[in-house]
């Protein structure tokens, strides 16, 4: 099992858009204090995934996710799912 991930920084007021066969020990170094894009906060957080059989799969979604080149694009997938997740937890 693949994940196509989504986080988000409130520090930095950024996303950052990857995959990964492991979500919980990504996020652990994303957060950890390292050179590159991701060390320059550490409050990461998962705000979006996709769940794929195949890496090939997941790492298609990250490249078509990264050429929308869209704050707002990237901000309206987020948001759908934010909408779907409250659905899901407060059944009527």
């Amino acid at each position: 099992m693949y994940s196509f991930y989504i986080l988000y920084s409130k520090e930095t007021d950024r996303y950052y858009i990857g995959h990964t066969s492991n979500l919980v020990e990504r996020l652990r170094k994303h957060n950890s204090n390292h050179k590159g894009f991701t060390g320059r906060a550490q409050d990461w957080e998962i705000v979006y995934t996709e769940d794929f059989s195949d890496k090939k799969e997941a790492y298609f979604r990250e490249r078509q996710v990264k050429s929308w080149k869209s704050r707002k694009a990237i901000d309206k997938l987020v948001s759908k799912s934010r909408i779907r997740s409250k659905k899901s937890e407060h059944p009527d």
